[in-house]
């Protein structure tokens, strides 16, 4: 199995057993956070990319991985991905290089999948 459909697969898992609990507080941010990146004033293609760029600065690899995946998703294409993570470099600095490679593997292995005609889910 490769990386991205661990990744796909575990995070399905873990958020099914997160929402199980049936806390309403959980239940809450997950569903602020699905609409939070809806089409709005903004499109959706911006807002994964400033998910891309937020997470970069907080160093969330795992968030990271996500946004990427969606960013390919919606179409972004490899010049506005690294522009934006030269925006999360600028602000955050060279801390965030080694969560930069991480982003800059899962978009090659996305692209891969795509040149393969594989779907690229999340």
């Amino acid at each position: 199995m490769d990386r991205l459909e661990e990744f796909r697969r575990y995070r399905e898992r873990m958020n099914a057993r997160m929402l199980s609990t049936g806390n309403l507080g959980i239940k809450r941010f997950f569903a602020l956070d699905s609409r939070v990146y809806e089409k709005g004033a903004l499109d959706v293609r911006t807002k994964e990319l400033l998910g891309l760029v937020a997470s970069t600065v907080l160093r969330c690899n795992d968030c990271i991985t996500y946004h990427v995946i969606r960013c390919v998703q919606e179409g972004v294409s490899d010049v506005e991905f690294f522009e934006a993570l030269n925006v999360a470099l600028i602000v955050s600095g060279s801390i965030t290089i080694p969560h930069i490679r991480r982003a800059v593997d899962i978009l090659d292995q996305c692209r891969e999948k795509q040149r393969k005609g594989e779907p690229v889910d999340i």
